[in-house]
């Protein structure tokens, strides 16, 4: 049921993703990368004060003593900058990337976090059932049908774009560390204001913004900063707590599904049959990946031996 409940919530944090991308261009037409980014972190860090407060007036005291509770802080702290700074290192290299690339390929680009996840988790001692791998191959695939339509070349946009794709794996397994062991609202209310002040520091030296420009891209910046921050990444780290990072990965991967859907729903973008393919590869990769083969194999073992 638990690894059910984390599937769902990571399901609802692709789809938020993939419904958000035009608001995040709409936002550059009057702010810079790091302004948005600044901004939008930080409506989503406020937006979730009022929550994490209300969660904990509801929820039972635990009896810690002194030692106990500064170690649990210490550790939503590390943790929280950990993750702010993956974030906004991942975030801003998308922002940059998508002025320097295509859309498709910006799309195929930054789904490569699910062939880099499982990979680093080599390293980490993460093993990856077969299954994960062969999904693994299955979603790449499907993504790159349904991203890429032009002729496939790597310009230096697109290298930041990869970049980006890295910086988002190390801010998945970052998460997948820390969700267990802090309250996953807080961690998530600490990484924006962390991420938030980053990107407005870099912003002051590298940009030049008014406060009219801020108003100009309202619209798009409430909508990134309480959906696709305050909620997505939140329900991301609540998601995370259930399921493994290389799984994780495969299902925030239906973002660029959603993004197409739509597209295709809401603005009338029409979907060719190397599109549709795509999105059905990609789905039939997370479906796979849920199939736990290697626990069934297990109990007919012991019903044999029984």
């Amino acid at each position: 049921m638990k690894q059910f409940r984390g599937a769902l919530l990571l399901t609802i944090t692709a789809l938020i993703w993939g419904t958000a991308f035009v608001a995040q261009s709409l936002g550059m037409d009057h702010l810079g990368p790091f302004a948005f980014n600044g901004v939008r972190n930080f409506i989503a860090a406020l937006a979730l004060l009022p929550v994490l407060l209300f969660m904990q007036r509801k929820a039972p005291k635990k009896t810690q003593t002194d030692e106990e509770r500064k170690q649990s802080r210490k550790t939503l702290w590390v943790g929280g900058v950990l993750c702010g700074s993956a974030l906004a290192v991942a975030s801003n290299l998308q922002q940059f990337g998508i002025s320097f690339t295509t859309v498709g390929k910006a799309g195929f680009l930054t789904a490569l976090y699910i062939v880099i996840v499982p990979i680093l988790g080599l390293f980490l001692k993460k093993r990856v059932p077969a299954t994960v791998w062969v999904s693994v191959v299955i979603a790449a695939a499907g993504t790159y049908l349904l991203s890429v339509q032009e002729g496939f070349t790597i310009a230096p946009g697109d290298l930041l774009v990869i970049l980006c794709a890295l910086g988002f794996s190390v801010h998945i397994l970052i998460i997948d560390h820390f969700s267990p062991m802090v309250n996953g609202v807080a961690l998530s209310c600490v990484q924006f204001f962390v991420c938030g002040i980053l990107c407005t520091a870099a912003a002051l030296f590298t940009e030049t913004f008014t406060l009219a420009d801020i108003l100009k891209s309202a619209g798009p910046l409430l909508f990134t900063g309480l959906m696709s921050s305050g909620v997505g990444y939140t329900l991301q780290i609540l998601g995370q707590k259930d399921t493994p990072p290389a799984v994780a990965s495969l299902i925030m991967s239906l973002e660029s599904v959603f993004a197409a859907l739509s597209g295709w729903l809401v603005l009338g973008q029409s979907m060719n049959g190397r599109e549709l393919l795509g999105c059905v590869l990609v789905f039939a990769a997370v479906i796979l990946a849920q199939i736990p083969l290697e626990a069934l194999k297990k109990k007919k073992v012991v019903k044999k031996t029984a």
